[in-house]
């Protein structure tokens, strides 16, 4: 071979090589394999847990297997509510969990799902649109990040909306009958209803039975009739309260370690990301056939379904009006993120009262209400 051969057949070597070198890493890092743990913050017997097993399956499924989540019910690893920090600890790679568990570290997280009249009048639709199209998602993670310092990344994931009024072991009149009943109700929740005189118990969804069954609370509150009769409340009381203007567009939420979600490939992110989205709409069009169902079977169970009083919706409002101007005026933050909802409601919630026909007009109608 000649010496000019030889050099052209090295040139060619060299130049492969580079080639190879550019091209994408598909075989790389794009196609590494994560194992992540994620625990959600509710009991496996609750509805809210098959959202989390759907997200888990949508996710390996959608991943290839690129993604392997070992999920865990409340309470597996660490107590239902301290996943948030168990995750900003990697504790725990995730969580799926609820912002009203953060209450007591800051109020501003009542506005991320659970807050009273929506706030401003959004449904579940409205605040989704708020996080998504209005900068709600941006805040949300500053909440994290910047209040709470928590190295958290989150997501909204499966309705609760809209919640109802709860349980009781008696028929209650109004809102000033509220005064010598004791309750669990968290967060914000809580607050509304302690100016009823109500005495309200913060505890985790898993504890709500065992404690009613002990007599240590006489009223519980939980998510809606699919939800309350897998935990089994009809059990304990027979008096049931629908609707409610506590919780109307409550999103509960998927949280990931900020170092494992930065460690995750664009594609892997935004798997994710969109799965989040499927699971939050199936879970809701799957609740509103499961409502319809439990409701049947609670009524056949000998519970009293009860239309909960206007005077107890109007109370609610009020005393959300009082908390919110207190808080805004002392917190920074909330008043950031309440601000922001308001602009986007003040837009939004009237145009759909113009645009859209009335969801009760067009359900009287076809539906009427029996006397």
């Amino acid at each position: 071979m000649t010496a000019l051969k030889r050099l052209t057949g090295l040139c060619v070597i060299q130049v492969l090589a580079a080639a190879l070198l550019m091209l994408p890493a598909s075989d790389g890092m794009a196609q590494a394999k994560f194992k992540l743990k994620l625990q959600a913050a509710f009991p496996s017997s609750t509805k809210f847990y098959e959202g989390f097993e759907l997200f888990i399956e949508r996710v390996q499924t959608m991943s290839g297997g690129r993604i392997e989540i070992e999920g865990h019910p409340g309470g597996a690893i660490v107590p239902a509510f301290e996943v948030m920090d168990a995750t900003a600890r990697k504790v725990l790679d995730g969580g799926f969990s609820a912002a009203a568990y953060y209450v007591g570290k800051n109020r501003a997280a009542a506005l991320f799902g659970p807050a009273p009249g929506g706030p401003y009048g959004f449904d579940m639709m409205d605040y989704m649109g708020w996080v998504h199209e209005g900068g709600g998602l941006a805040l949300y993670n500053e909440f994290f990040k910047d209040v709470l310092k928590r190295d958290v990344v989150v997501f909204p994931m499966v309705p609760v909306a809209n919640q109802v009024l709860g349980w009781f072991n008696r028929p209650v009149k109004g809102w000033d009958d509220l005064s010598d009943i004791k309750c669990r109700s968290t967060g914000i929740t809580g607050e509304v209803m302690s100016k009823s005189g109500m005495k309200t118990v913060n505890m985790a969804g898993g504890e709500i039975v065992p404690a009613g069954e002990r007599g240590l609370i006489n009223c519980g509150e939980w998510a809606g009739p699919a939800e309350d009769l897998s935990m089994g409340f009809h059990q304990i009381w027979k008096h049931y309260y629908l609707a409610s203007a506590h919780e109307p567009a409550t999103v509960l939420e998927l949280l990931i370690n900020g170092e494992v979600w930065r460690s995750l490939p664009k594609d892997l992110q935004q798997i994710i990301e969109a799965a989040t989205w499927e699971v939050t709409f199936r879970y809701q069009a799957r609740t509103h056939w499961n409502n319809a169902k439990a409701l049947e079977e609670l009524v056949k169970a000998g519970v009293t379904i009860h239309k909960t009083p206007d005077s107890i919706l109007q109370g609610q409002l009020k005393a959300w009006d009082e908390i919110l101007k207190e808080e805004s005026a002392k917190n920074p933050f909330f008043k950031k993120v309440i601000d922001s909802q308001r602009a986007y409601a003040e837009v939004v919630v009237p145009t759909r009262r113009i645009v859209d026909t009335d969801y009760r007009w067009l359900a009287d109608y076809y539906w009427p209400e029996k006397k």
